[in-house]
């Protein structure tokens, strides 16, 4: 058995997709590959088929790899509740709510549980592909890490590092990352990759031997802008820093984005819909009136960012929208905002409080201890499409009984359960299945009542398509047999 762990000189410099692209392009030369994360930070999770949670990334690593994702792909999993708080997810499941000085405390606790993971997740494969998580450059958060050269020394696995030249200085991040850390974890780096370039690679040559000079270590490659990345999910909220428009299509549909915004790749089929704009809207700016459709979408602390979507103003502008006849749908935590309370008396999320919803669905919600995770299908009920999706969410929410005439359900689950709620005029609806919008007919459906034509395409086939392509472009711009000789020093 291999392994090799990619490691970056920052965050967002392309480390979970280029994970994804070698574990599909090993897979597809037969080999049995297996992602891994140790530690994950991200409010972006997966439901695996035995009731856990880890990172989408992983996810989308497994689906690369043709195999279930597993609560091993992702042992530790924290999730920002508030600035100074994460909840603390451990094998898939809530571990604790905790600060850094926890996390700290925590630490052999922590990697014991990370290791296990990973000798149980690579027993019978040929290679397992580590991703790290930020940069081993973060020389301060050293002490206690186990997420890049913690778990990479700890389980004697050689590193590759990952530098970003489109954000410029990519010589300066990679030959300084060796010159800050410690000249042991300097020693697990084998190997580098240029990735994002743009341009004729030939004026780079100078600078590619320049950095190899300098740090000694193999040059694997340099990656140009590839084309088909925008197909697969981002993970990171990193890309919500600098929102922008997508499409040029004939309709417009807005998506606030809460402080705790959770799952947004809800939304990449949207983005992929040529006659659709999709607006991601940043805090401090309004919703746009000419939408035809706003997404609530989830969020990782219903009360609090409910308070946050006031303090933009953006009640206002959703009420706005209402009295012009636009239609409006919350997922998840943006479900739970639609209705007319919200209860916390656990304290889950901070104080124990009841607010007011923005009461546009006559239903309550009461946060709970424990947190539903499963991965359902079913049919909408108004237009009987069918949906493939998952729930994870904490809390209940219910219509209220004595105002049924203005409000039923929205959803059927294929055991015959019933979720989430719809107006009278059906322009108001909620529910708390992600993935909504990634089958076509019900995409279709959506976008037909908005008076625009959808493309037609399930989701799950436009990412396994783009995974392919990613694989194929690594095959010609990576040094993979290098890749592969690296990998073959872990024991």
């Amino acid at each position: 058995m291999g392994a090799v762990m990619l490691q970056g000189t920052g965050s967002d410099v392309g480390k979970s997709v280029l994970v994804a692209g070698i574990c599909r392009l090993l897979t597809n030369r037969g080999m049995t590959v297996r992602p891994f994360k140790p530690q994950n930070m991200s409010n972006n999770a997966a439901v695996t088929p035995e009731g856990g949670e880890i990172g989408r990334a992983q996810a989308l690593q497994a689906l690369a790899c043709w195999v279930p994702p597993h609560v091993d792909m992702n042992p530790v999993l924290l999730k920002p509740q508030s600035d100074k708080s994460a909840q603390v997810i451990v094998h898939g499941k809530i571990h604790n709510v905790g600060d850094a000085n926890y996390y700290r405390e925590h630490k052999q606790e922590l990697l014991d549980a990370v290791l296990a993971s990973y000798h149980r997740l690579s027993d019978g494969a040929d290679i397992v592909i580590v991703e790290g998580a930020g940069s081993p450059a973060e020389i301060n958060l050293r002490t206690g890490d186990i997420a890049n050269m913690g778990f990479a020394r700890a389980a004697n696995i050689p590193v590759v590092l990952i530098g970003d030249i489109d954000r410029g200085g990519v010589i300066a991040s990679i030959v300084g990352t060796k010159a800050v850390i410690d000249s042991e974890d300097a020693a697990m780096i084998r190997g580098f990759l240029i990735n994002k370039f743009r341009g004729e690679v030939s004026l780079f040559e100078d600078g590619y031997d320049a950095i190899k000079e300098r740090t000694g270590w193999k040059g694997l490659g340099i990656i140009p802008w590839l084309p088909m990345i925008h197909k697969l999910p981002a993970e990171d909220a990193v890309v919500l820093q600098q929102p922008e428009t997508a499409g040029k299509g004939m309709i417009d549909i807005a998506v606030p984005m809460l402080s705790r915004i959770a799952n947004f790749d809800d939304f990449d089929p949207l983005r992929l819909e040529p006659q659709v704009r999709l607006h991601m809207v940043p805090p401090g700016e309004p919703i746009p009136a000419i939408a035809s459709l706003i997404i609530i979408p989830g969020t990782k602390a219903t009360i609090a960012d409910i308070k946050f979507l006031r303090e933009q103003g953006w009640d206002i502008d959703i009420a706005a929208h209402v009295r012009r006849g636009g239609y409006v749908l919350g997922i998840c935590g943006g479900y739970q905002m639609l209705g007319e309370s919200i209860a916390d008396p656990h304290a889950i999320e901070g104080a124990a409080e009841t607010v007011a919803g923005l009461g546009l669905l006559r239903v309550t919600t009461t946060l709970t201890k424990a947190k539903t995770l499963t991965n359902s299908s079913g049919k909408s009920i108004t237009d009987d499409k069918d949906f493939n999706g998952y729930e994870i969410h904490v809390g209940e929410t219910h219509i209220d009984i004595a105002k049924r005439d203005q409000t039923s359900p929205m959803i059927r689950f294929s055991d015959g359960r019933f979720d989430g709620a719809v107006s009278r005029d059906g322009r108001i609806s909620g529910c708390y299945v992600h993935g909504l919008f990634n089958a076509a007919s019900q995409r279709r459906s959506w976008l037909e009542k908005l008076g625009v034509t959808s493309n037609g395409e399930d989701q799950v086939v436009v990412v396994d398509e783009a995974l392919d392509a990613l694989a194929n472009a690594l095959e010609e711009y990576v040094d993979i047999d290098g890749l592969l000789a690296i990998a073959g020093d872990a024991t």
